[in-house]
């Protein structure tokens, strides 16, 4: 009797340790152009995300993300690497192309044991090898394999609106768990589309939605149409979530859920104008919580400022992984915010971000630099080459006949603004062209002018009060010691990360990087 109670206490002991030691699941799930405010958690009305709540409400919940860009490709970049857009060459530069020796921690966490694949979006818009010929190039998404290509069809299409995609995340996603090596960890990478545009216009209407529920931002004008494209995109938001909960359902029902850290965040901003494509809070600050159980707190709040540069280090930490192989990482773990969220020594002073070009949108495919710096309370922007237009230059050569300049904003004779004609780095959209059709009307100007003219050299925001960003308090004595303090702060970590804006031969390096995505011609600034 003594014998089998001493075998069954070996046996109870070797489960507990396997249990103690078995390594992490981790879900990374990001949206395509979402603004920290945008989730049901932060208190939005008009949005519901009660996947995200729950990953919030059971974890931790970070009040100040910033992304690594305004934009997808850097933003994701950073991501992957720990590194600022700016270090990574054209590799942290939107539609160009990936180099091999910028190694991501997914390739990591796979060659130490894990079972890795994503659905969607995974790291890109970037060019990835084609043949040969690109040897220097990565031929794998950086995000790592789609390992099943699932998606709606005529039979099953139960997408809200006609803008969704066909991807069926959560199928591809359930196929890639019921294909799991069994006693191997799993690293997935949901990369939804939504709510990337185009979008059906006037989708809210089927989806239960009210114009009286939308929360228009100062800088967009509030009307019905502005009200309308708000709550379009609210609806591909929820289809973002939907999907997601459906996972966490899924992990919960196989009994995985308690071992799964879940990350759920936005690449950037909301795509609008003034937000997405802009280092200004709606284009940078995006939504972030991370739930992991038998490691971290319920329902903590944490104010700090974080970076994408900590994920890389964060995954690789959680998962006991060293990122030998890597080039040099720019960010640090958040595991001892995640553990303590109310150690004030895990604590971040400041956080950092910038831009160099987004879409095609100015002679010979230059871009809009910007650098970034938050404290706790303020933001610093500083616009890099103010000269040039912001939102892309006001108007485009024919493409049918290079002697011809398309219309002046893009305006036709009839009235009508082509986004694809003007201000390109705005995605087209009904509140774009809204603005642009009425910058006459003393109503909108004000509008017009946040969205798309040119900007001095520095901006200074105060966030907590002014979080819309139009109180610019660069240059006035009041503010003129927080203005230094952070001028000096940016300048100290673009050195530091070796900036070729600041470090280097060639401070216009980022323009001449090949774009692989369509391009549209411009008229030289010069010359006009």
């Amino acid at each position: 009797m003594k014998k089998i109670s001493l075998v069954f206490t070996i046996i109870v002991i070797t489960a507990n340790s396997i249990h103690a030691q078995k390594r992490p699941n981790i879900l990374f799930a990001i949206s395509d152009d979402q603004t920290y405010l945008h989730t049901s958690y932060a208190g939005c009305t008009f949005v519901r995300t009660p996947a995200f709540d729950r990953i919030a409400a059971e974890g931790v919940y970070f009040t100040n993300c910033y992304a690594g860009s305004p934009g997808c490709a850097p933003s994701r970049s950073t991501i992957v690497t720990g590194r600022y857009h700016w270090q990574n060459e054209q590799s942290g530069q939107h539609a160009s192309s990936w180099l091999k020796k910028y190694v991501p921690f997914v390739d990591l966490l796979e060659n130490n044991g894990y079972y890795t694949g994503r659905t969607g979006k995974g790291v890109g818009p970037f060019q990835y090898a084609r043949n040969e010929n690109d040897s220097l190039w990565r031929k794998e998404d950086a995000a790592g394999t789609a390992r099943s290509n699932i998606r709606y069809s005529e039979e099953n299409d139960e997408r809200f609106a006609s803008g969704i995609q066909s991807i069926n995340y959560f199928e591809n996603f359930k196929y890639f768990i019921d294909h799991q090596p069994e006693n191997q960890p799993f690293f997935f990478w949901y990369g939804a589309n939504e709510p990337h545009r185009a979008y059906e216009k006037d989708s809210w209407k089927k989806n239960g939605k009210k114009l009286e529920d939308a929360e228009v931002p100062a800088f967009l004008p509030d009307n019905e149409i502005i009200r309308g494209d708000l709550l379009d995109y609210a609806v591909e938001i929820e289809w973002f979530d939907l999907h997601l909960q459906r996972m966490l359902n899924y992990l919960e029902e196989i009994g995985e859920l308690e071992n799964t850290i879940v990350i759920v965040t936005a690449d950037n901003g909301m795509p609008f104008p003034r937000a997405k494509a802009n280092c200004f809070d709606y284009g940078v600050h995006v939504p972030l919580a991370i739930r992991y159980p038998q490691k971290f707190p319920r329902g903590k709040s944490v104010q700090t400022p974080v970076s994408f540069v900590d994920f890389a280090p964060t995954i690789l930490d959680l998962a006991e992984i060293s990122d030998q192989g890597m080039k040099a990482i720019a960010g640090k773990s958040m595991k001892p915010l995640l553990e303590n969220p109310d150690d004030t020594k895990a604590a971040r002073e400041y956080v950092f971000a910038g831009r160099e070009r987004h879409s095609s949108s100015r002679y010979k495919n230059r871009g809009y630099p910007q650098r970034a710096v938050r404290s706790d309370n303020f933001l610093l922007i500083w616009n890099i080459k103010p000269e040039r237009w912001p939102a892309g230059a006001p108007q485009r050569i024919n493409p049918e006949n290079p002697d011809v300049l398309l219309p002046v904003f893009g305006i036709d004779e009839g009235g009508i603004h082509h986004s694809d004609w003007a201000f390109t780095d705005i995605d087209a959209c009904p509140s774009k062209s809204f603005i642009v059709e009425n910058h006459n009307d003393k109503n909108i100007r004000n509008y017009f002018q946040w969205a798309v003219e040119k900007r001095p050299e520095y901006e200074l925001y105060d966030v907590q009060n002014d979080p819309e960003c139009l109180n610019n308090l660069s240059g006035k004595r009041k503010y003129a010691t927080v203005e230094n303090e952070l001028k000096e702060v940016l300048l100290a970590k673009l050195k530091e990360t070796d900036d070729p804006r600041l470090v280097g031969p060639n401070p216009e390096i980022f323009d001449t990087y090949l774009r692989y995505s369509p391009m549209r011609a411009f008229p030289n600034p010069e010359k006009q």
